[in-house]
Formats: structure tokens, C-alpha cells, sequence
């Protein structure tokens, strides 16, 4: 489902044509892909129309390529369509806890049953699982397979077509076995039509076994008609959760997470295969960065990370020329830091607006540079906490520890110490120049900005 995107993303990341024909093309091969995936038309060109806004209104941050800034944006939106932050609790706040699966015929219930006793026996929990499909032919059967195979006991009464009692007294019997976690599979509808029989049996399955949570399975192939389902069953059980299988086999994938995600019900698992373990908890962000290549986005969330990161030590700077902060070099250490990861030096360079009218800086330079950086991280990863915090205590023998510490010579470290010096009387001489200003403007009136 929407694998074509990773190779859009890469083509437009790569690509020679200019910014403004590579947004062009990316933006109708998101529209194409998505349909194909099922989304709802309407909700696509929402979905392109809110990228186009953000980036007519927004700026891409120091930097950050505008091809980079894009993505991420195209990241962001994918994201809220398919359910945003929302984090879906897997771990039960109380023990025991039961589980009642519920979904019409068809949606992979049985199997999924035994995934998750599978997910949760992996989380070092002692399960059990109940069958209580008493319509289906070998719905029994077929769980006792499954907890054979993963070694998870399994109640169920071969013949008996009481479902309500089934479920009761395989409830009973397991929480009298101390189970932490017990999984109810119940019998499924034969269509998208049997909503109203579903949730009746629900209904009166709920009422005797009282359940912790209800969680509807859905089948990802019926694409746009899971809001319908989803809707009522959120209606019908407020604690209700759901999870959509067979999401790796359905070009109707992308339809069926927007249409769930629209209800605003918790998609807790998706179901990405056949095998047991192939039953993953459902993250919006990580399921989007997956279809737009995992790589590539995580090397562009990383560099915007340490923009961010530069910035907030920016603001350090302004606090601490304003008065209000004091300069240590673990500040010089965190700046250099998150400059080094954002890539480098001759790429920041560029990237810094206006700098292409200063000319191009010889590449010599660049090189003294980035092993200038190099060596003075090197020099405070050799320092005291105490040291960090208060250079003034380093004397020359203290010098020779941190220089052998760390492969250098002492003259790197006193080039280091006077860098730092240099900042400090920088800083003192713009704090009185701030004063000076302050004075000014205040006999006439006026105030510094």
C-alpha cells in the first residue's frame, strides 16, 4: 500500500528539475497514490490543499533545504490524516485484564485473537483465550491450533452452541487460574450489512462477562465503509478499540485507516501479515515515515531536531546577553554539537541566505573549520563537570590532562580557552552596550525593543 511514495519521495529529494515542478509532480503522485489506496477524494485534495497553505504561509528554518522543509510538511499532514499523535495504550493499567474481540466473518478475528495472546505472552504476561465462536465450523479448532502453537491455554466447549455461557465460564475459569490477560474471540456476521446482529451479540456477551475493553476487527480491504462500522461501534462501546488487518495485502489500506482515523476511535494494531508476530501497534507518525521510506524521513526529522536544537541554544545566547543566563562551555559544547549534526559546514553554508553574495568561501577554509570543531569537542569530552561549568580553574596543568585526554596538543586547548574568553568579553561588551541604549532611550521617553 502506497509503496510508490518512497520512490517519489527519492526522486524529488534527488531529482534536477526546479523546486517548483518537483512540488508540482510530488503533490499529484501523493493525490494518485492515495486514491488508489482508497482515501476519499475529498479527503485527499484537503489533505494537498493544507500542504499547498502550509507552504505558501510557512518558511523553511536556517538551514534546512527547501526539498527537506517539504517533506516533512507532506510528513506532518500524512501524519493527522492518519490519526495524528494519538498513542494507543497496549499496556492494561490492571490486572486481570479481558479483552472481547468482536467483526463480522471474514476479517481474520480468530487469528488475530492469537496474535495479540501472542504480542502479550512476548510482554511477559500470562494469557489465555476463549472461544466463543460457536457459528463458524472450526473456529474452535483452529484457536486451539493457534494456542498450541504459541503456548497459550485455550477454553472453548466443542458442540455447545451457547456463546454467552462459553464466554462466562471461560472468563471464570481463567481468572481462577490467575490469568493476568484473557482474549475472548466471538463469533463473526457473514457481511458489512450485519452490523445491527453484531453489536446485539456484543451487547449481551458484554453484559456477561464484563469486559475491560471491546475491540472491533476490521478487515482493511473494505476501505471507506470502516467509518460507517467504526461510528457505530464507537457509538455502541466507549471503551472500544480497533484493529485493522490484512494491511499488507489491499490497495484499500490507505481508505481504511483515514476512515477509522475520521471517527476519531483508537486504531490500537495493525495487522501487516499472516505469520503470529505479524501484528504491529499502530503509530500514525511511524506507519507514514514506513510509506515514505524510513530513511529518508528520519535523516530529515533529525537535521530539522537539531535546528531546533541550535535555535533553543541561540535563545541561550540572547538570555545570557540579556542578563539573565551565564555562558559555560557546555553551551559552546551544545552549540558545536548540534551544528556538527546538522551537517556539513561548506552544505550550512549555502544554505544560509544571502551568503552566495559574500562569494564562495575557499574550501581550505571550510576544512580548518569542521577539524577546529572536531578537536574542541574532543577537548571538552576529556573536562570536568567542574571544569565545564567554570573554565577559570584550568591552569596549565590541567591543560596537559585535557590535551593528552583527548589526542591533542595544549595550544588546542588554550585556543579553546581563549575562544570562550573572547565570547565573554563579547557578551560583557554587548550587555553594556544594551545598558548604554536602555539610558538613552529612557531620557527621552522611549523603550529598547
Amino acid at each position: 500500500m502506497l509503496d510508490n511514495l518512497r520512490d517519489a519521495v527519492r526522486k524529488f529529494l534527488t531529482g534536477s528539475s526546479s523546486y517548483d515542478k518537483a512540488v508540482e509532480d510530488f503533490i499529484k503522485e501523493l493525490q494518485k497514490s492515495l486514491i488508489s489506496a482508497d482515501v476519499n477524494v475529498k479527503l485527499v485534495f484537503s489533505l494537498t490543499n493544507k500542504i499547498k497553505e502550509r507552504l505558501k504561509n510557512e518558511k523553511p528554518p536556517t538551514y534546512i533545504e527547501r526539498r527537506e522543509w517539504f517533506i516533512k510538511i507532506v510528513y506532518d499532514e500524512l501524519s493527522n490524516l492518519f490519526g495524528g499523535d494519538k498513542e494507543p495504550k497496549v499496556i492494561p493499567d490492571k490486572i486481570p485484564y479481558v479483552i472481547m474481540l468482536v467483526g463480522v466473518q471474514g476479517t481474520g478475528k480468530t487469528t488475530t485473537a492469537g496474535k495479540l495472546a501472542y504480542f502479550y505472552k512476548k510482554k511477559g504476561f500470562k494469557v489465555g483465550l476463549v472461544g466463543a465462536d460457536v457459528y463458524r465450523p472450526a473456529a474452535l479448532e483452529q484457536l486451539q491450533q493457534l494456542g498450541q502453537q504459541i503456548g497459550v491455554p485455550v477454553y472453548g466447549e466443542s458442540g455447545e452452541k451457547d456463546a454467552v455461557g462459553i464466554a462466562k465460564r471461560g472468563v471464570e475459569k481463567f481468572l481462577n487460574e490467575k490469568m493476568e490477560i484473557i482474549i475472548v474471540d466471538t463469533a463473526g456476521r457473514h457481511g458489512y450489512g450485519e452490523e445491527a446482529a453484531l453489536l446485539e451479540e456484543m451487547k449481551n456477551i458484554y453484559e456477561a462477562i464484563k469486559p475491560d475493553e471491546v475491540t472491533l476487527v476490521i478487515d482493511a480491504s473494505i476501505g471507506q465503509k470502516a467509518y460507517d462500522l467504526a461510528s457505530k461501534f464507537n457509538q455502541a462501546s466507549k471503551i472500544g478499540t480497533i484493529i485493522i488487518t490484512k494491511m499488507d495485502g489491499t490497495a484499500k489500506g490507505g481508505g481504511a485507516l483515514s476512515a477509522v482515523a475520521a471517527t476519531g476511535a483508537t486504531i490500537k494494531f495493525i495487522g501487516t501479515g499472516e505469520k503470529i508476530d505479524e501484528l504491529e501497534v499502530f503509530n500514525p507518525r511511524r506507519f507514514v515515515a514506513r510509506i515514505l521510506g524510513m530513511g529518508d524521513i528520519e535523516t530529515i526529522l533529525e537535521k530539522i531536531k537539531e535546528v531546533e536544537n541550535y535555535d533553543k541554544m541561540q535563545k541561550k545566547m540572547e538570555e545570557v546577553i540579556s542578563g539573565k543566563g551565564k555562558l559555560t562551555l557546555r553551551d559552546v559544547y551544545n552549540q558545536l554539537i548540534a551544528l556538527r549534526k546538522m551537517g556539513p559546514l561548506s552544505k550550512l553554508f549555502q544554505l544560509l541566505p544571502g551568503i552566495g553574495m559574500l562569494g564562495q568561501i575557499p574550501e581550505d577554509q571550510l576544512k580548518v573549520g569542521e577539524e577546529k570543531m572536531r578537536k574542541w569537542l574532543a577537548i571538552m569530552n576529556s573536562m570536568t563537570y567542574e571544569e565545564l561549568d567554570n573554565p577559570s580553574i584550568i591552569d596549565k596543568s590541567r591543560m596537559r590532562r585535557i590535551a593528552l585526554g583527548s589526542g591533542t596538543e595544549i595550544e588546542d586547548v588554550k585556543e579553546l580557552i581563549e575562544h570562550y574568553n573572547l565570547m565573554q568579553r563579547t557578551i560583557k561588551m554587548l550587555k553594556r552596550r544594551k545598558k548604554d541604549v536602555e539610558k538613552l532611550l529612557g531620557q527621552f521617553g522611549g523603550e529598547s525593543t
